[in-house]
């Protein structure tokens, strides 16, 4: 905890806050001086993350904020060159009147470049545009040998690739280039598709990713019997005649402090649930939406994360191969319901063959699953397993970069190309999450080794 008394937390609130945090600028002397110690590091940027890759328990974590200068920008090419904790909010204001807008964004734009790398995210349109890594330039990069490096496809590719998706363990992200997509304008041409189940969204899906820049689908995760597995398909591209203005990026209603229990609870799901259908689902008609209702539409709320109560809440995010999610998906959404677990967010999407530059990047080809849940304890943690084992049968992979608890055996499931990060992990940096999971499993590598 810094001085003032700042919190440095996960937004899933199911983890304790850092104890220790340190600025930017001490941080760079630190390391330039070439006298970090081992472990004791980790970039935090705006605290979006859900889970502790953000964290650092046995050390502290490096307040990037104040690092958020606009370096250049190129209006031809719209290249645009930022301080890594430059948000996402800034970047886009910056470039709109332009005609630029990043080409990929994930759900909330209060995230820093530098945590947008590291986490290498993706957004609505991974099946035409990838993840944000893919639209990286370059990277400057500092390490605890006291070195800044320039990192790129061609210089330092090797911590290039490291570094997207890397979750800041290969030293401290200062500044990157990123390439900007020209749209014709900000606004975007919206349409709602219902769906009476599963099945039918599968059928929609591939169509929709073909025709559209944008696609995601809304799960009632609640409705049962005939409703089972219902939703609603969203489709957007930009419109070609309209605003090139970025929105004013606050927050007209927020939740001023942390109530004592769950507000999200199943009878309120339940009613929500139903009024969101029924006003995003009544027409199929195309309509004009802006920018910010359409990606961001949980940033009109500041803290809404409060609501889940004292104890937080724990996000799930799984992708699974094509050819298993007509049996896998179900069967998430179907351990959810027997668990008597109900998901404020559940957020289903198709994720195309775009490979991104990471060594480690969670997004693969086939389709993902969002889920969110009120920290209830035990019983939250055994269904989170469970949501583990089905996807890992499947095939597929558990997003870490929104984890708060998997154990070593599902991350390694999930990315058995882990060593190859590890090798590159700048000594100094070291997360909550990779300790709790990598650092395990180099242990047990070492101890079957010695014990041959």
């Amino acid at each position: 905890m810094s001085a003032g008394g700042e919190r440095f937390g996960s937004f899933g609130l199911a983890t304790p806050a850092a104890r220790r945090a340190i600025p930017a600028d001490d941080a760079i002397t630190l390391l330039k001086s070439g006298a970090a110690e081992p472990g004791s590091l980790i970039g935090y940027g705006n605290g979006r993350s859900y889970g502790d890759s953000c964290q650092n328990d046995a050390g502290m974590v490096v307040d990037m904020r104040p690092q958020n200068r606009i370096r250049s920008f190129n209006a031809e090419t719209g290249v645009l060159e930022a301080d890594a904790g430059t948000l996402l909010c800034d970047l886009i204001a910056h470039a709109a009147p332009y005609g630029f807008f990043p080409a990929v964004v994930p759900g909330t734009q209060f995230v820093t470049l530098g945590g947008a790398i590291a986490n290498d995210v993706h957004g609505k349109n991974h099946h035409r545009r990838g993840t944000f890594g893919c639209h990286v330039e370059s990277v400057i990069l500092l390490r605890s040998d006291g070195r800044t490096y320039r990192c790129s496809d061609t210089d330092n590719a090797h911590l290039f690739r490291a570094t997207i998706g890397g979750m800041g363990l290969t030293g401290l992200i200062l500044s990157a280039s990123i390439r900007l997509m020209r749209v014709p304008s900000l606004d975007i041409i919206e349409k709602a598709t219902r769906f009476r189940d599963l099945g039918e969204f599968f059928d929609l899906a591939d169509a929709a990713d073909q025709a559209n820049e944008y696609a995601v689908a809304w799960i009632d995760q609640l409705a049962g019997g005939h409703g089972r597995g219902r939703g609603l398909l969203f489709t957007g591209n930009h419109a070609e005649h309209g605003s090139h203005a970025a929105a004013r990026a606050g927050s007209r209603l927020s939740v001023p402090v942390r109530p004592p229990f769950n507000v999200l609870n199943r009878p309120f799901l339940t009613v929500f649930n139903a009024a969101y259908r029924w006003k995003k689902g009544r027409s199929s008609d195309a309509r004009r939406a802006g920018y910010q209702g359409f990606f961001f539409p949980l940033d009109g709320v500041r803290d809404w994360n409060r609501l889940y109560g004292p104890r937080g809440l724990f996000q799930h995010q799984s992708v699974v191969p094509e050819a298993v999610a007509r049996r896998a998906v179900p069967a998430l959404l179907e351990a959810a319901r027997r668990a008597g677990q109900g998901s404020f967010l559940t957020v289903l999407k198709r994720f195309g063959d775009v490979r991104s530059p990471a060594l480690l990047s969670f997004p693969r080809p086939g389709y993902t699953l969002t889920l969110d849940f009120p920290n209830r304890g035990e019983r939250t943690l055994r269904l989170l397993a469970e949501l583990d084992r089905i996807t890992v049968e499947a095939g597929g992979a558990v997003n870490p970069y929104k984890d708060a608890r998997m154990g070593p055996e599902t991350f390694a499931a999930s990315f058995p190309e882990w060593q190859r990060l590890q090798a590159l992990r700048d000594p100094a940096f070291l997360s909550s999450f990779w300790a709790r999971t990598a650092k395990k499993l180099e242990v047990r590598r070492g101890a079957a080794v010695a014990a041959e």
